[in-house]
């Protein structure tokens, strides 16, 4: 990108439209006007509390003219991103705002409501971010973070997309830059993080699937070693391409991410205003994980069955059924090498569903563990997986009918049927029946922090494992 002043240009949202204007942010990151922005989103950060406010007023007149340094720049990089020029003006309008009331909790709900991703899911378009926001597993304040982002949308996702696959909220995306609150694990952009006079209906969630496909080369690279896994070749393939592997999460997740709203459920899909064991969000994550392993064994299964029948796939199809039995190994390798034993052991949900899935395994016999090396079954390996999502299914279909508290019974069964709660467990050796007959907040507050321990062999896992999952901290397609 030149550094002279951004020529414009009126955008409409067809693909095609969108596909001419790409190269106008092309080089961005390197702007002056970007990093003039990002010094002032990172300086003004020194100026927050929590709350994303600005409360000491002797630091108001430094906040305005970081402010003023940043609306500027939104101002000059504007025609670079003429798709979201709606959302620019208004962020503008915003700050200019918030600094004319004295810097009180922030309000971003206009420029928020202006932003609109899905609408512009065209392959390689860049969006420029910034909103007072936490960032998921990464940071719990709501600073004023940039973020500039590139849309990955391949033919044969859009293709699905439109097809089996509906999914209009999915953005899939990966960084070119961004302030400290994502130099962390977070990999998502949710509309619901950003400060906001009142909570509207979300119409889009964004992931850094470059970040997921970063973290999990370099992860399932060392334990594949560590366990001295012979990796099927197609899977030792995704080690080595960064791009490949993020199009088999975009794959995974599209899946994933429709399922929170399908299927026969018991409950609020998200259960945002829920507080329940945590064993519960593992149910409900795996679920939405073997959802996405399920349909991807239908459509391997459907297209390699053309291929028995004589038929010559198209470039479509093809890649579809390349990616199809990836995004297996994928979700597979990342909860059991990842998910198993990242973050701390205080209701770590995501850690209890890759531990699940490990056990499940091992114990119908398509893992083995056998003389200090892992190894798999693999032509028997999808019909154990689909076994575990649909064993995890009719928990759910059965819940109709159930009360909460009885739901939640049948969960920790399930669980515990599977993995060995912790010896001191409450709900282990039988709730008290006081705690029974009481309200659902009882039951909670006798799970404990961590319901289900580490087998010893994730124990020994975590031990070598630990410094490469700290490594990840921050990671993205470009440093991976």
């Amino acid at each position: 990108m030149s550094n002279a002043t951004l020529s414009t240009q009126a955008v409409i949202g067809e693909p095609e439209v969108l596909e001419d204007v790409r190269h106008l942010a092309a080089e961005v990151e390197t702007h002056p006007a970007w990093l003039r922005l990002k010094d002032a989103a990172t300086t003004l950060q020194t100026l927050q509390v929590k709350d994303g406010s600005v409360p000491d007023a002797d630091d108001h007149a430094h906040a305005h003219g970081l402010v003023s340094m940043l609306t500027s720049a939104v101002t000059e990089l504007a025609p670079a991103f003429p798709h979201d020029a709606a959302y620019l003006d208004a962020l503008v309008v915003d700050f200019d705002r918030w600094a004319a009331e004295g810097f009180g909790v922030p309000d971003f709900h206009d420029s928020l409501m202006a932003f609109q991703p899905q609408q512009h899911r065209v392959d390689g378009l860049r969006h420029l971010v910034v909103f007072p926001m936490y960032t998921q597993n990464g940071s719990t304040n709501r600073f004023v973070e940039a973020v500039l982002v590139e849309v990955i949308w391949p033919e044969f996702i859009a293709s699905l997309e439109a097809g089996d696959y509906g999914n209009k909220l999915f953005v899939p995306i990966r960084f070119v830059d961004f302030t400290p609150g994502y130099d962390t694990n977070s990999a998502v952009l949710f509309p619901e993080t950003v400060a906001m006079r009142a909570i509207p209906t979300f119409t889009w969630g964004a992931i850094f699937q470059d970040r997921e496909a970063a973290r999990y080369r370099r992860v399932v690279r060392a334990a594949s070693e560590i366990t001295k896994l012979d990796l099927p070749d197609d899977a030792a393939a995704m080690l080595d391409d960064q791009r490949l592997t993020e199009e088999t999460f975009v794959m995974w997740d599209l899946i994933h991410d429709r399922t929170h709203m399908r299927g026969d459920l018991p409950f609020d899909p998200f259960m945002i205003k829920q507080r329940m064991p945590f064993f519960l969000y593992s149910l409900e994550e795996l679920r939405c994980d073997l959802t996405a392993f399920r349909e991807s064994v239908k459509i391997t299964r459907e297209l390699r069955a053309r291929i028995a029948q004589g038929e010559t796939l198209g470039e479509l199809d093809a890649e579809t059924l390349h990616h199809s039995t990836l995004v297996q190994y994928a979700v597979i390798f990342d909860r059991i090498f990842r998910f198993a034993i990242t973050g701390s052991r205080v209701r770590n949900y995501d850690g209890l569903g890759g531990q699940l899935l490990f056990a499940w395994l091992h114990q119908h016999h398509v893992l083995h563990w056998t003389d200090t090396q892992l190894a798999f079954d693999w032509e028997a390996v999808p019909d154990a997986v689909v076994a575990l999502g649909d064993a995890i299914d009719e928990l759910y279909w059965k819940s109709i009918d159930r009360p909460k508290t009885a739901h939640w019974l049948a969960a920790y069964d399930l669980v515990a049927g599977v993995l060995t709660p912790n010896p001191a467990s409450n709900w282990a050796r039988g709730l008290p029946v006081e705690v029974l007959a009481g309200a659902p907040k009882g039951y909670t507050d006798l799970v404990l922090d961590d319901e289900f321990p580490l087998s010893m062999f994730f124990e020994a896992l975590d031990k070598k494992m630990k410094t490469v999952i700290e490594s990840t901290v921050g990671i993205t397609g470009a440093t991976a």
